[in-house]
């Protein structure tokens, strides 16, 4: 099934279930203003789904590798319907974090998953393209949910009843799915991933380190685009989401740039994407500089995008080079290795930016992101490259 058809359906899948995940970050002020929270405790909503994406992560990587992706993804899928679904019921605040826990558990199927189908299906030579085609399956997911979202908003339905549209989607594209993809087989019995024996390659273990403070900017970015915009910037929750839509844009474009690049850059597999990612992660520190000056509605609408280019382009050439580090049959176990720090960045860094955005404004707060990214880069640059 190697084809751009197979990587067409992988990335259909991955749209969909971004679209699930990520529709909360576009409704962070919606839920800010039904709940009457604080910037910080709206970070919880970020760190909610956040925890549930990172505590299953090892095992839905086990099942990839034990039982092959198709049927996890198929489950995966369905599961996400059921926390859209507890979102859009929740009449509390409480239990609107616990259905973004069991949205956040669902889609840890995603990455272990989405990897080991890339490696299925690319189309021999391309492999770093097609994991960064299917990686814009994530920006174009949430995109997609940032316009549902804000738009539904609008209407007299309310914000909750974008979450019920996503519910319907994921099941339909399930279904679908669960037809039209074969898959490959695993080994057919659970293991215990061999996270130790993965941690004495140097690189993997940058990769990893880079990871937790390249999750800790883009889950930030993600989460307070609208707040910053609707707060700072004083524009209105649909203009904020059209930026926030531009930026998954800029992010997908960032993405297939950076996978075609990688392909072109010679040595071994992994040092094309380990190139892009280093300066994508540079580039990105400045434009979180970039956001700091950017206090008028037209700027914050160039900036934002700009930013989205760097900081939302580099998880294609970060899977892109983690797949490159290991064995086939340990993509699994190596994407959640990869994926958990990531999250764990996601996990501490909302709120963190919340707190610090209301003690002292949110210039700060972008600074703090600035430098968290240089860090990245720098680590990306002594570790990975060589």
């Amino acid at each position: 099934m190697k084809s751009w058809r197979g990587v067409g359906l992988v990335t259909g899948w991955q749209t969909t279930a971004s679209l699930a995940f990520y529709a909360i970050f576009a409704a962070t002020a919606f839920v800010r203003d039904s709940f009457g929270v604080s910037r910080a405790v709206t970070g919880l909503t970020v760190t909610a789904i956040m925890l549930g994406y990172t505590v299953l992560l090892f095992g839905t990587g086990a099942a990839v590798d034990g039982y092959g992706e198709h049927p996890v993804m198929v489950a995966g899928l369905l599961g996400m319907a059921v926390g859209a679904a507890g979102v859009w019921y929740a009449p509390t605040f409480t239990l609107l974090l616990a259905a973004l826990v069991v949205l956040g558990l669902a889609y840890a199927t995603a990455m272990p998953a989405t990897n080991r189908a890339v490696l299925a299906v690319s189309p021999e030579g391309r492999l770093n393209l097609a994991m960064n085609v299917k990686q814009v399956g994530v920006t174009a997911g949430s995109g997609a949910g940032a316009v549902l979202v804000t738009g539904i908003a609008a209407t007299r339905y309310g914000w909750r009843a974008g979450f019920l549209v996503v519910a319907g989607i994921a099941v339909a594209v399930a279904a679908a799915f669960a037809v039209g993809y074969e898959g490959e087989s695993g080994s057919g019995h659970l293991s215990v991933p061999d996270v130790r024996g993965l941690l004495d390659d140097r690189a993997y273990r940058g990769l990893v380190a880079a990871g937790f403070f390249l999750g800790a900017a883009v889950f930030t970015t993600t989460g307070y685009v609208v707040l910053h915009l609707t707060e700072s910037v004083s524009v209105a929750a649909g203009f904020a989401g059209a930026v926030l839509a531009a930026v998954q844009v800029t992010g997908s474009a960032g993405r297939l740039v950076g996978g075609e690049v990688s392909d072109r850059i010679g040595g071994p597999p992994a040092r094309g994407p380990a190139l892009v990612l280093a300066v994508q992660s540079a580039l990105s520190a400045v434009c979180f500089l970039g956001i700091v000056l950017a206090d008028a509605p037209l700027t914050a609408a160039v900036a934002f995008p700009l930013l989205g280019l760097f900081i939302l382009g580099f998880p294609g050439v970060y899977h892109a080079a983690m797949t490159a580090l290991v064995a086939d049959e340990d993509v699994g176990a190596a994407t959640a290795g990869g994926q958990t720090s990531m999250n764990a960045g996601g996990l501490v860094a909302p709120p963190l930016f919340g707190f610090v955005a209301d003690a002292h404004g949110y210039d700060a707060a972008w600074v703090l992101l600035a430098g968290v990214a240089a860090v990245a880069a720098a680590v990306v640059w002594t570790q990975v490259r060589p």
